[in-house]
């Protein structure tokens, strides 16, 4: 089943910042609603449908934010799965709309976590984390992911300078995007001698947390040339290995064939890359699954085409240098994707960006994370 009748019309962001003051996860969503307004020009009574992830709303829930944003709705959802969340709430938005179960759904996702807010999330991420892993202490995810990147490097024979090169070149990408938070040039020297966290994981390598917010608008088909950007193709697997593998593969790498089939298109007709960046040991995993890499080895793709951006991947900035607003993090590559297909991404621009996939992963469980998604975008004509 396709998805035509339906376009993301609108995508924005409300700038990352450090700590900020006087700041909520209501007001993110607020700034992040009335954003969506102004960009797409419609007035707040024609949205009649809303999706929100976001790890610090409660008590409140999705249709609370609607009564506090004055909403008369007709669908309402709310998704909880981390990283993977943007493209489950663009997934059923998009059937909401085509099946007419709503005409224009704003899907919203914001977090302000303060640092006991942080220490809290870590260890009672679920029951597994609560029960088993917290007791430990474990460290939260950077010691899980340490384990993963270090069975990624001895089987794809990857050096720090590797992931250096990742963090690099999405730190290059900052550099030109006024709302990412991290944009002073980082060198492989600095890279290398940075903090160790959890080794080999250093500062550089795990996303630093900020608030923000992130939105976009998904409607029936308007019309307006060159403002919408459909969706080609979208694949999901969750918990596609029962957390018995060694977190090196995502369910991607078992639905790249049909989304790619689904989509008419081949991974070398991507202008854009954006995959969920938690450590770029899932960066690199994620390329691979989806197929970016064709049958280049990790280790010269990094050198050869993602050091050298030649493929354009998280042109943000990613989350390891705009910043991870936590759960804003599973909407910040879509936004970013169509941000740059609508050709409104300034100086960081990729020329004659048509075409984007974008993916998503979340979810740690106790030894990796259970979530992946993927969605091939294309610019409307």
């Amino acid at each position: 089943m396709d998805f035509d009748g339906a376009v993301i019309a609108s995508a924005i962001e409300v700038p990352y910042r450090r700590k900020p003051s006087g700041v909520t996860t209501m007001s993110l969503l607020a700034d992040a609603f009335a954003a969506l307004l102004n960009d797409s020009g419609l007035p707040a009574e024609r949205i009649d449908g809303l999706a929100v992830s976001s790890f610090t709303l409660k008590p409140d829930h999705a249709i609370d934010i609607a009564w506090r944003l004055g909403l008369r709705l007709r669908w309402v959802m709310e998704d909880t799965n981390g990283g993977a969340s943007g493209i489950n709430m663009l997934q059923h938005a998009l059937r909401a709309v085509q099946c007419g179960d709503a005409t224009n759904v704003a899907i919203l996702a914001a977090d302000h976590l303060s640092e006991a807010a942080l220490l809290h999330l870590n260890d009672n991420y679920n029951a597994v984390v609560r029960d088993h892993l917290a007791p430990l202490p474990f460290g939260g995810p950077n010691g899980l992911f340490s384990f993963v990147t270090q069975a990624q490097m001895r089987r794809e024979r990857l050096e720090p300078v590797d992931y250096a090169r990742v963090c690099i070149a999405q730190r290059e990408w900052a550099a030109l995007n006024p709302n990412a938070v991290y944009r002073t040039p980082l060198s492989v020297k600095d890279y290398l001698n940075a903090q160790p966290v959890a080794p080999p994981l250093g500062r550089y390598d795990c996303v630093p947390v900020v608030s923000g917010a992130d939105g976009l608008l998904v409607s029936r088909e308007d019309g307006r040339r060159g403002r919408g950007v459909r969706v080609r193709a979208l694949h999901a697997l969750h918990n596609y290995d029962q957390q018995m593998g060694d977190g090196l593969e995502t369910g991607l790498l078992l639905v790249a064939d049909d989304l790619w089939r689904q989509a008419g298109l081949a991974p070398d007709d991507m202008d854009i890359a954006c995959v969920y960046d938690d450590y770029p040991v899932m960066v690199l995993a994620q390329l691979r699954d989806l197929g970016l890499m064709g049958g280049m080895s990790m280790k010269s793709f990094v050198a050869e085409r993602l050091s050298t951006r030649s493929l354009p991947v998280n042109t943000s900035g990613g989350q390891l240098s705009a910043g991870q607003a936590g759960a804003a993090g599973g909407l910040h590559g879509l936004v970013e994707a169509v941000t740059q297909l609508r050709g409104a991404a300034g100086a960081r621009q990729v020329a004659d960006a048509r075409r984007a996939v974008v993916s998503g992963y979340g979810m740690m469980e106790y030894r990796y994370c259970l979530c992946a998604n993927a969605v091939v975008l294309e610019r409307a004509p």
